[in-house]
């Protein structure tokens, strides 16, 4: 699929994370936040931006360090380089992982408005009564292609590279697997992403872990 276009790592997650017929998304939004984050986080490493130091303690507490941080004209890359720049003290994945992912659903789905690749609509329900807005794609081939790197990885087709990867494990994660419409057993589906995922740079696979952790700690603030 090298001859496709390749969105950044958190917009195509964004993508198979809603439906496309209604734009809802398949979790809750602040959910889908996190791994946002992740995303963004996995991508700066990709690009030579950060490091990851080891840690042999609780998951998630790895310690972020920067390498490169001039403006690559990314609005939320950029925004992102200058959270961790700007952090006074020992920057966990984990803890820069729930501070960065506050806005950024609205930050992510905005930029895609802005890119064409979203269009804002509304649409009625309840027999016309109540007006209901949504963002779907405006060309279908993008949540297409999202999954379809998933889809093919999971079944085979192609050889994992590590933005595929990585996009693999998030979705397994968050608990997205239903969602590449395969027919295979979910459990066993997507124990094979995670460990397809596993196999590629041990920090993407912290920062995943870490995007775990993250989304415990929201489940144990929501229901607390």
């Amino acid at each position: 699929m090298t001859s496709i276009p390749r969105l950044p790592l958190r917009d195509e997650l964004f993508l198979v994370g809603h439906d496309d017929d209604t734009g809802q998304p398949h979790l809750h939004r602040q959910a889908l936040a996190v791994g946002l984050a992740g995303a963004v986080l996995i991508d700066l490493f990709l690009t030579g931006r950060i490091t990851i130091a080891p840690h042999d303690g609780p998951v998630g507490e790895q310690r972020l360090r920067l390498r490169q941080d001039h403006p690559v004209g990314d609005l939320i890359t950029d925004s992102a380089l200058t959270a961790i720049r700007t952090t006074r003290t020992a920057l966990t994945a984990r803890a820069w992982l729930r501070g960065f992912s506050t806005d950024l659903y609205e930050r992510t789905r905005a930029g895609l408005i802005a890119a064409g690749i979203l269009r804002h609509t509304t649409r009625r329900r309840l027999g016309g009564l109540v007006r209901a807005e949504a963002y779907l794609a405006a060309d279908t081939k993008w949540p297409v292609i999202a999954r379809a790197r998933v889809r093919y990885l999971a079944t085979g087709r192609e050889e994992p590279d590590n933005h595929t990867a990585a996009l693999a494990g998030l979705v397994a994660v968050l608990g997205l697997t239903p969602y590449l419409y395969l027919d295979d057993d979910t459990t066993a589906l997507t124990a094979h992403l995670r460990a397809v995922a596993g196999q590629h740079y041990p920090p993407v696979r912290d920062i995943t872990a870490a995007v775990d952790a993250a989304l415990g700690d929201l489940a144990t603030a929501t229901y607390r």
